[in-house]
């Protein structure tokens, strides 16, 4: 290739190849053994986007024939990746003249896949920008209050980025395993109803893995349905259900940012990773418009206010006081389509139960979500003094002027 053509071929990527160098930068310049170790990490996961980027950073830095060879070795080993079939394309493109922009086809099929390339310009942006925004290090999504041992791993997605963010919950915290591409509906986000082709916001927690064999191939490698809609949802009147992540079909390697029904989609490889990782029913899902990275202590002065109120309940609840406890439920509970009347009798029988003994909230995890209601998910096992084992529940809060009330609750386990 020549160098005239190579110059002009790096301004038509401009801002992809620096932003990929400036990606590869924000990594450090590593060592031989440190990008080997790399590459190790990206055969096993998320493989054909770090090839992929690579092939960027060999076009900032005027190697194009080197990108030519990588480009040609991945749309081999991945046929079905749109995106690098259409680098590779330029790539062939920029040995004979000079290419004016990412994806420089004849006219009559740009005018015919105007909706594809740019659906496809896009998707290489995205994956550009969130690889070269990293989350600070050692900042974890504000969502996350507090997670017990039973959360194992955790699950946030920024719509913003098309990213989602696997983390493993470890003594010591949160710890991001790893990032994905990934693509939400085709009308957007903020799901409120059937048929709407939006993807919902909140917090949501896996509730079943589907086995693929009783799948369609448009799933791909398989699904992971999650809780929607959820209490507050419901609250809120929004309706639909069947929202999963799930893989793609066999002919397409990722789909373009919004493509879907709904649904959160991951290439195939990036789900099975996904899939062999979390656990069913304990394992939450934040979707986000935009993440808020924050640092762990940080959030603990919030952190301990709603652990006050939670207290104050426990405490409440085992002094056998019925009016007691009735204070800290919203006059508008719903628990399982029971109003606060018809929901008062379970806790008169909860109260007896107990019997004025102590109660203990073990594996306690709570989670936070604020729109236009600042709103708490709390998870815990309820263990009456003396007993072994006790009821798994679900309560969802929302703070109501200077108090926090529970406007959902319910037995999951």
């Amino acid at each position: 290739m020549k160098r005239a053509s190579l110059l002009l071929w790096c301004l038509a990527y401009g801002a992809l190849a620096c932003a990929a160098c400036a990606a590869g930068a924000a990594h450090g310049a590593p060592g031989k053994k440190a990008a080997q170790a790399v590459l190790k990490r990206a055969l096993r996961d998320g493989e054909a986007e770090a090839r992929l980027i690579e092939i960027y950073r060999l076009i900032g830095q005027a190697q194009g024939r080197h990108a030519l060879e990588k480009a040609q070795a991945l749309v081999k080993d991945h046929p079905n990746f749109q995106l690098a079939q259409l680098v590779y394309g330029d790539l062939l493109t920029a040995q004979a003249r000079p290419v004016k922009a990412l994806g420089d086809v004849p006219d009559e099929a740009a005018r015919s896949g105007a909706g594809m390339l740019a659906e496809l310009r896009e998707e290489s942006v995205l994956r550009i920008r969130a690889l070269r925004e990293r989350p600070p290090a050692g900042t974890i999504p504000a969502q996350f209050l507090q997670l017990s041992p039973r959360n194992k791993h955790a699950i946030a997605i920024d719509t913003s980025r098309a990213r989602l963010y696997l983390f493993e919950n470890t003594p010591t915290g949160l710890k991001l395993l790893a990032d994905y591409y990934i693509s939400v509906g085709k009308s957007g986000i903020e799901k409120s109803a059937e048929g709407d082709l939006r993807t919902p916001l909140g917090v949501y927690f896996v509730t079943s893995n589907l086995d693929p064999k009783s799948l369609k191939d448009f799933y791909g490698a398989g699904a992971l349905p999650i809780n929607y809609p959820n209490p507050y949802d419901a609250r809120r009147g929004k309706t639909g259900s069947g929202i999963w992540l799930h893989g793609t079909p066999p002919a397409q390697f990722s789909r373009a940012p919004r493509a879907t029904d709904g649904c959160v989609v991951l290439a195939n490889p990036d789900l099975q990773r996904i899939i062999r990782t979390v656990e069913v029913r304990t394992t939450p899902v934040v979707i986000a418009e935009k993440l808020s990275w924050v640092a762990p202590h940080s959030i603990q002065p919030d952190s301990q206010r709603f652990a006050d109120a939670l207290t104050a309940w426990r405490n409440a609840k085992a002094s056998g006081d019925v009016v007691r406890i009735l204070g800290f439920y919203s006059p508008d509970f719903s628990g399982y389509g029971k109003t606060l009347a018809e929901w008062t009798p379970v806790l008169r029988l909860e109260l007896d139960r107990a019997r004025g003994r102590e109660i203990e909230l073990k594996d306690l995890s709570y989670l936070r979500w604020t729109d236009s209601a600042d709103t708490m998910v709390v998870t815990f096992g309820e263990v009456v003094a003396g007993a072994r084992t006790g009821p798994v529940k679900r309560q969802y809060w929302m703070r109501q002027g200077q108090q926090w009330k529970i406007f959902f609750e319910g037995v999951i386990g």
